[in-house]
């Protein structure tokens, strides 16, 4: 098949684009190179199979159609910044892409009569007041915080999916992905991964916000894949959780990747930025009904092959 992967230059994207040329597709990746990086693809690019196109999902006047004229057969969107850092450094350009962006992506979708998959964020559930968070839960979302340009275009992106699906009878996938991590992270994405790797490296003192109580689950990058890939192939159409259920405090990540890296860190503790979440922790026994998908890897395998890949580029 051919298949069309936005933001495909990205930590999640270029891992994405690696699996389906695995699998004998062609690829094209669509990215405007914002967080994506042309490391993360330099690779692919001598597979004749795959091709990249610089291009941003909001531009209204250059249309996805137009760059891509041969058409696809599968759209897998993942062109939107996901840390902090990056998503409210311009929070209008954020909003755009969940916007005006989908809208592109669902329009060039209908027209190609492709199958099309929105990576959603379990940032939807906001801070959860469900634990662990099902896809009936409908959120507790801050419409007017500094997360909102994210959490609610998210939100909005999902409407969206499901109102194309409704009208134009269009076939959808939305995942719900949980935090994620693996090689081809940036280590100034501000992930707490990424932040906590690169810092125990180089001896820094770590940093938690808030006492480190907060929780959240981890999903090791190849585990996810095979959850989208699996998505993608199934036949349904509404939101299913990707994510490992094992759940941590943030300060046991923390000491988790001082001992692996055998690091003098220190930890220090620094307030807690607002509307962060309390609890996050997926239920995936939709996707295991569903997709036959259960995450295999667990946290400290996990760890050690990102602090491997790290380490190498350190």
């Amino acid at each position: 098949m051919k298949i069309l992967v936005t933001g495909g230059a990205g930590f999640i994207g270029s891992h994405l684009c690696k699996f389906l040329l695995e699998k004998g597709h062609k690829v094209i990746c669509l990215d405007n190179f914002f967080t994506g990086k042309k490391e993360n693809i330099q690779q692919l690019e001598r597979d004749s199979n795959f091709k990249v196109i610089a291009h941003d999902i909001t531009d209204t006047k250059n249309s996805i159609d137009i760059k891509i004229p041969e058409g696809v057969d599968q759209i897998y969107n993942l062109a939107c910044p996901a840390s902090p850092v990056h998503y409210q450094s311009d929070a209008i350009e954020t909003i755009k892409a969940n916007t005006l962006g989908i809208i592109n992506i669902l329009e060039f979708a209908k027209l190609n009569g492709a199958t099309v998959l929105q990576t959603s964020t379990s940032e939807i559930y906001g801070d959860p007041l469900e634990h662990p968070q099902k896809e009936s839960y409908r959120g507790n979302v801050n419409t007017l915080g500094p997360r909102a340009c994210y959490d609610e275009g998210k939100r909005v992106a999902e409407t969206l999916f499901m109102d194309y699906h409704r009208k134009f009878d269009l076939s959808i996938r939305i995942a719900r992905i949980f935090n994620t991590y693996g090689p081809n992270m940036d280590k100034n994405d501000g992930r707490v991964v990424s932040n906590f790797i690169a810092q125990a490296l180089e001896n820094k003192s770590i940093t938690i916000y808030g006492d480190g109580s907060q929780t959240r689950s981890f999903c090791y990058v190849n585990d996810l894949i095979e959850g989208l890939y699996k998505l993608m192939s199934s036949g349904y159409n509404y939101p299913i959780n990707l994510g490992n259920p094992g759940e941590f405090t943030i300060l046991e990540l923390a000491k988790k990747v001082i001992r692996l890296t055998d690091s003098d860190s220190e930890i220090i503790n620094q307030n807690l930025p607002q509307d962060d979440p309390t609890r996050r922790k997926p239920d995936i026994s939709l996707a295991i009904k569903k997709l036959s998908w259960n995450p295999t890897i667990n946290l400290e395998e996990g760890l050690k092959r990102t602090i491997s890949y790290f380490k190498d580029r350190h």
